[in-house]
């Protein structure tokens, strides 16, 4: 019974796998006009050979009848042929021809069996080489459609066969015998190729996937879904054609997380992806589904609006995402707490390069991490300005005799009980001869971002070096090494030999990191300062209690001395409030027993009130 089902089922239009019906219509209605000039032309021919002996309605009539419903099913698929083919519309249209297969079929072979009795021997075996000829021609035509194929070759076949063992003539008889042998070989091959057609068809299908999958895996973050950098500054540089020759503005956003890093460094790397999925999520929610939304890398995000000129709500839309960021994550056992950075750019109406909008936003973004951080700043006037000085700075850095023009100015620290100076803490300077005096923040960064720190550092500390030599030996030099420097252990090493070859005893020499030196990479930081430190130097945590990371790290890197940064010092004449946190700071260092350097003590009325909090080393400003 099962097998009898089965084979039912390859005469059945309901057996075509849809995913196939597709490739078999297109490949099909290839084949069309080929079947129909097979079966016109074999007509026709069978027609002439009995015209004048059968009636005219079969060999004339009958002929122009089926050539006209040739013709007209020959264009019909050439109409098709031109439209979009859909899986339903693939199944109806091979379901169409199954029918006019199964129609046509009985009406030729009557036909042919009809002429048959007007013709002699010759004549007859012209009828016989028809039907079996035509039913090969169309098997082959008919390939893409085993149903019709398969019915096509029993509607022939069985009456065929049974017409001519009937006619008592032991030639006839041998014809369709034989005939039924090439049919069952043509069978054979018909599911042969079917079945390697399907497979064919599957893995092409199955290979498009993989390839729709390679490509999102090739342009999305796996982690949030959202695009990846790569794909977003593709489709950056073509929104950026597009709205050149439109005169729409694009309006980009780069997005930095501020807080991150703790939460992935105190709940653990499965509460970072937390949060940076609920981020994505958040952005997208709230600048809605016309923006362009990316994770570009770590915890950074992009984004992409366009809006007419004059018309753009950015800050707003900015705003609402630094407020949606800024909502607590809930966690399965904690709760995570983020806020956001923006720098936002807006290219021009004539158009703009997307080298110039990404250095407008990333110029925003580090103006808002610095000056205003958790808000969204735009790109301005003023900005390029600044990006204009910089880029000046930088170049002239590039080409400055750093002995002849970098000088260090001293600044001392006193222990305010005792009027002593202990140490000097060394502040570069630079005079370039082009430029003139140089703000200290503007060329320690063009010589950070330019990859000159490391050789700039090594230079100041000979400067420094050579100052020591003046002072009294109870007297100690600070000097700063910044993030740079100590993510390069050949520098280090470098310093290490300097302090090494100087002559003084290394205890006199403090280096000064900052928190940011630690965030970028603790583990490599606390190794390179355990090696200045093995060499008898000493170490202190600069600017303390302005990072995220003070409370976590303190306890865990090899410490001499804590400078407690001096926005703490600024209210501490009017603010009770500045006080308790300086006394806290305080307190927290004795307890941990390092000595507390009170930095940007100006007057005396905020001398009197750090030695009344028990703070008696300081330095001004």
């Amino acid at each position: 019974m099962v097998q009898f089902t089965q084979f039912l089922s390859y005469f059945s239009i309901a057996s075509i796998d849809p995913e196939v019906a597709q490739s078999q219509a297109k490949a099909f209605q290839k084949q069309i006009p080929l079947l129909y000039t097979i079966l016109s032309a074999n007509m026709v021919t069978l027609a002439y050979t009995y015209y004048g002996r059968a009636p005219s309605v079969l060999t004339v009539t009958m002929p122009l009848v089926f050539i006209a419903v040739a013709v007209t099913r020959v264009f019909f698929w050439r109409q098709i042929a031109r439209t979009e083919m859909t899986k339903e519309s693939a199944l109806f249209y091979l379901r169409t021809n199954y029918a006019v297969v199964c129609g046509l079929a009985p009406l030729m072979t009557g036909w042919a069996l009809w002429l048959y009795p007007y013709g002699d021997a010759y004549e007859k075996a012209h009828v016989a080489f028809f039907m079996s000829i035509t039913v090969i021609g169309c098997i082959f035509c008919l390939m893409h459609l085993r149903p019709a194929a398969l019915m096509l070759t029993l509607i022939v076949g069985i009456p065929f066969t049974i017409r001519f063992l009937m006619a008592g003539n032991i030639v006839l008889a041998a014809i369709a015998l034989n005939f039924w042998l090439v049919l069952l070989i043509m069978v054979y091959i018909l599911f042969r190729y079917y079945n390697d057609f399907t497979a064919l068809v599957h893995s092409q299908k199955h290979l498009a996937a993989l390839n729709d999958l390679n490509f999102k895996m090739a342009n999305n973050d796996s982690l949030t879904d959202l695009p990846n950098r790569r794909s977003f500054f593709r489709d950056l540089e073509a929104a950026l054609s597009q709205a050149a020759k439109d005169g729409t503005v694009c309006a980009f956003g780069l997005i930095d997380l501020d807080g991150f890093k703790p939460v992935n460094d105190v709940l653990g790397h499965s509460a970072g992806d937390r949060v940076l999925i609920e981020v994505g999520r958040r952005i997208r929610e709230t600048l809605g589904p016309s923006a362009l939304v990316a994770r570009l890398g770590g915890d950074e995000f992009g984004f992409l609006l366009f809006c007419p000129p004059g018309c753009c709500n950015l800050p707003f839309k900015a705003a609402a995402v630094c407020a949606a960021i800024r909502k607590p994550i809930q966690m399965p056992n904690a709760v995570a707490q983020v806020a956001a950075s923006i720098g936002l750019a807006y290219s021009s109406p004539g158009g703009s390069a997307q080298s110039d909008l990404l250095e407008g936003a990333d110029y925003a973004l580090h103006y808002a991490k610095a000056n205003q951080r958790g808000t969204a700043v735009v790109f301005s006037a003023q900005h390029e300005t600044a990006i204009r000085v910089q880029s000046r700075i930088e170049q002239e850095l590039r080409k400055a005799d750093f002995n002849a023009e970098m000088s260090l100015k001293f600044q001392p620290i006193v222990d305010s009980m005792r009027n002593q100076t202990l140490a000097y803490e060394a502040l570069a300077r630079w005079d370039s001869p082009v430029l003139g005096p140089v703000a200290p923040s503007d060329f320690i960064a063009a010589a950070e971002r330019t990859g000159l720190i490391n050789p700039l550092t090594e230079v100041l500390f000979a400067k420094a070096l050579a100052a020591l030599k003046t002072w009294p030996a109870r007297v100690s030099l600070s000097f700063n090494l910044s993030a740079c420097d100590i993510a390069s252990r050949e520098s280090i090493e470098r310093i290490g030999q300097m302090v090494e070859k100087s002559g003084f005893a290394p205890r006199r020499i403090y280096f000064e990191i900052t928190e940011t030196a630690l965030i970028h990479d603790f583990t490599q930081a606390t190794e390179r300062l355990s090696y200045l430190r093995r060499l008898g130097a000493r170490i202190s945590l600069d600017d303390f209690g302005t990072g995220y990371s003070s409370l976590n790290y303190i306890h865990r890197i090899p410490l001499d001395k804590v400078k407690v940064d001096r926005s703490f010092v600024a209210g501490l004449t009017t603010d009770q409030a500045s006080r308790d946190i300086v006394r806290s700071i305080v307190e927290l260092c004795r307890n941990l027993k390092l000595p507390c350097i009170i930095e940007g003590v100006e007057t005396i009325e905020q001398v009197i009130i750090l030695r009344s909090i028990g703070c008696m080393i300081m330095q001004g400003f």
